[in-house]
């Protein structure tokens, strides 16, 4: 009877306890895909651009950068102005966060966001190799606003010696007198194209050997980033 009932009214009993395959799970990201492309970014609001510098800041890659840099540093001179063992690594740690952060709002968030300056790097993969070094190098000076058009790279130009007055005020040890701070000023501009060129080409190297390099330029990045510009002692 009840066999019958359900049959007629369509129901199958054994469908209802069949087990059913689950979709495979698909990332809302392809960040390999995004790697090797390059960012396809719309222009950022100033909320956006907020965001953007709390991301960099609480990227894990960061973290372990500053974490290594911080232990090998205070490991390998004890008399540093931070100090031996745990206490010193501490500072260390410390510091290089209150660097970052002003980093970060400073060249990521508020300039960009005064000038209407795109924060992000836009590479040229189709361009031949000796356009895409000066893309990298010009970069530094030159880049896109949020319009889409060519500008003043005021984060770097103006969030270098910024970051550069804040980080006088807390790092111990530190020549604070002009010509002191105007040779770390070169210095961040000098080595702010490494950052660049990492952006630049190492999607090539990873799309041509096939292999997943993310974690490996990620930590490069943040290491060519800690060591130019405003994270420089």
């Amino acid at each position: 009877m009840l066999g019958a009932a359900a049959g007629a009214s369509g129901f199958n009993p054994q469908s209802a306890i069949e087990p059913k395959p689950c979709p495979p799970l698909t990332p809302l990201i392809n960040w390999y895909a995004r790697f090797v492309t390059g960012p396809q970014v719309k222009p950022l609001t100033p909320k956006e651009k907020g965001w953007l510098a709390i991301r960099n800041l609480a990227d894990p890659f960061n973290a372990i950068t500053i974490l290594g840099s911080s232990a090998v540093a205070v490991g390998s001179d004890p008399d540093s102005p931070y100090g031996p063992g745990i206490r010193g690594f501490g500072k260390s740690v410390g510091v290089s966060y209150a660097q970052d952060l002003t980093g970060e709002f400073f060249g990521t968030f508020l300039i960009c966001s005064l000038a209407h300056e795109d924060p992000h790097y836009h590479r040229e993969p189709t361009a031949s190799i000796r356009h895409r070094i000066g893309h990298a190098l010009l970069q530094v000076l030159w880049t896109q606003g949020d319009d889409g058009k060519g500008l003043a790279n005021y984060a770097n130009l103006f969030g270098y010696a910024i970051g550069d007055e804040v980080s006088n005020l807390y790092i111990p040890g530190r020549e604070t007198n002009l010509p002191a701070s105007a040779e770390r000023y070169g210095t961040g501009l000098a080595t702010a194209p490494i950052d660049n060129f990492i952006t630049e080409f190492a999607p090539d190297v990873a799309s041509h050997i096939h292999v997943r390099v993310v974690l490996i330029q990620r930590i490069i990045d943040q290491v060519a980033k800690s060591n130019g510009g405003i994270a420089a002692p």
